[in-house]
């Protein structure tokens, strides 16, 4: 890649799924893969991206699937706010080992480990150079960690929503379960709402078409895929 071309974006809201920095463990932390992912990520930093994270906690907890049916639905999901803390702390840890200025911000007030979130603050450190991690989700139950993600990209103004999980895109079908799953290179928010195909939740997939950002779905399992999406080159399926 020439890192002498200008990145396609300014400022982007990089989504990334708590099952991915598990890595083949599925369970915990990878840190060979966090440390991966925080190495595109600095080189995105170096090259003046601004950078807002969002990191799911399904590697920890998933409030539904976990307490379905065993613990009130909105005690669950605060659990699982509170997984996406732990793996927001343990990316912001690797990230500054490598040199780069991150904020951690929270949705549920932790002071003693992060500041809360406060959008004003969030963009006066994008502007610095800083990479900032918005944990906690939205900091409601029944809101899933992807419409958060859609929310701080629309109130930081991100050009993009990077979406980088254990899918190289976004397929008519499970291309696990079936063969014939054609996968997409375009698509439209209205269709991926019509054909219920799995991207972002509803609420999400609605709040990004409303505000009019583009969602680019791609693989994290090389992480160079960050930064090549970044530059402009044709990986995954966008939404738009």
């Amino acid at each position: 890649m020439d890192e002498t071309s200008k990145p396609l974006y300014k400022r982007v809201l990089l989504k990334i799924s708590g099952e991915a920095l598990a890595g083949d463990n599925r369970f915990g932390l990878d840190f060979d893969v966090i440390r991966r992912v925080c190495g595109v990520i600095k080189r995105c930093s170096d090259i003046g991206v601004e950078t807002g994270i969002v990191i799911g906690g399904g590697n920890f907890w998933r409030g539904v699937a976990d307490g379905g049916g065993k613990i009130e639905r909105t005690r669950s999901d605060h659990m699982g706010m509170m997984a996406t803390v732990m793996n927001s702390l343990a990316v912001a840890d690797v990230l500054e080992q490598l040199g780069v200025q991150v904020r951690v911000q929270t949705a549920l007030e932790i002071r003693a480990v992060a500041e809360p979130y406060i959008r004003l603050k969030a963009d006066k450190h994008l502007c610095h150079g800083r990479v900032v991690i918005f944990a906690c989700g939205t900091g409601s139950p029944y809101f899933s960690t992807d419409t958060a993600a859609v929310l701080r990209a629309a109130e930081i103004g991100a050009d993009v929503i990077l979406l980088a999980k254990n899918i190289d895109g976004v397929y008519s079908a499970d291309p696990k379960k079936d063969p014939s799953a054609v996968k997409y290179d375009n698509i439209s928010y209205d269709d991926v709402l019509a054909r219920h195909l799995t991207v972002m939740d509803s609420t999400a997939t609605s709040l990004s078409m409303d505000n009019h950002i583009p969602v680019i779905l791609f693989a994290l399992r090389d992480p160079e895929n960050i930064l090549r999406v970044i530059m402009g080159q044709k990986i995954g399926t966008i939404v738009k």
